[in-house]
């Protein structure tokens, strides 16, 4: 029996991404691809992201966040990878920070 490692995926979105469906946008893509974790905007005008799943779905993930919904403008996608902290049970959208 192989056990499928898991990543997390902390991403922080620059740009025009507040009022352009960017977090409905990540929670349907990261639903689609079976990952766990949160996005939610800052008070500095970012979109962050916390994803956990496999490899693969993460990277998938990443190219559609530098990607973004068709009325965004991505500027720069910052991104840190860690071991999967297993905390989450679904993705989901989180309150302004």
């Amino acid at each position: 029996m192989s056990v499928r490692e898991e990543f997390q995926l902390r991403a922080t979105i620059l740009g025009h991404v507040q009022g352009v469906g960017f977090r409905a946008y990540v929670l349907q893509h990261a639903a689609n691809l079976g990952l766990k974790g949160w996005v939610r905007n800052t008070y500095r005008g970012d979109v962050e992201v916390l994803a956990e799943g496999p490899r693969p779905a993460l990277e998938k993930l990443l190219e559609l966040l530098e990607s973004g919904p068709r009325s965004s403008h991505i500027i720069e996608v910052k991104r840190q990878w860690d071991s999967a902290s297993g905390q989450f049970d679904r993705f989901e959208i989180q309150r302004t920070v």
